[in-house]
């Protein structure tokens, strides 16, 4: 049974940063393209960060420069630095794979940017 399990969100001020953790189970990580996605609930679910089996990244331009994905495939982890967050990050935070699969998305994890 795959499984994703999120983690690492919080309250934090603008400017700030946090980092996000997505633990998975039951699947080859290490063949698949991941992803970082967030909703609000104004929103749709959003596509945040994008990185494939062989390292190569992408990022929704809201996020460019601020937010750095990367992947431990030791570990079956991938991660989301996020730098200078500002209050529209606020969103609860998700990794599937990309593209996403609906049966696989987990509880996800709280951020909340606020001064």
């Amino acid at each position: 049974q795959v499984q994703f399990v999120e983690s690492g969100g919080g309250l934090v001020q603008p400017g700030g940063s946090l980092r996000l953790s997505c633990a998975a189970s039951g699947i080859r990580f290490n063949i698949y393209t991941v992803a970082w996605y967030r909703q609000t609930p104004e929103k749709q679910r959003e596509l945040v960060a994008v990185i494939s089996s062989g390292l190569s990244t992408n990022y929704a331009d809201s996020v460019k420069g601020r937010f750095t994905i990367s992947r431990d495939n030791a570990k079956n982890t991938v991660y989301l630095q996020m730098n200078s967050l500002k209050p529209e990050d606020t969103a609860v935070y998700y990794c599937n794979l990309h593209p996403s699969v609906a049966r696989y998305w987990g509880q996800g994890t709280q951020v909340t940017v606020s001064s």
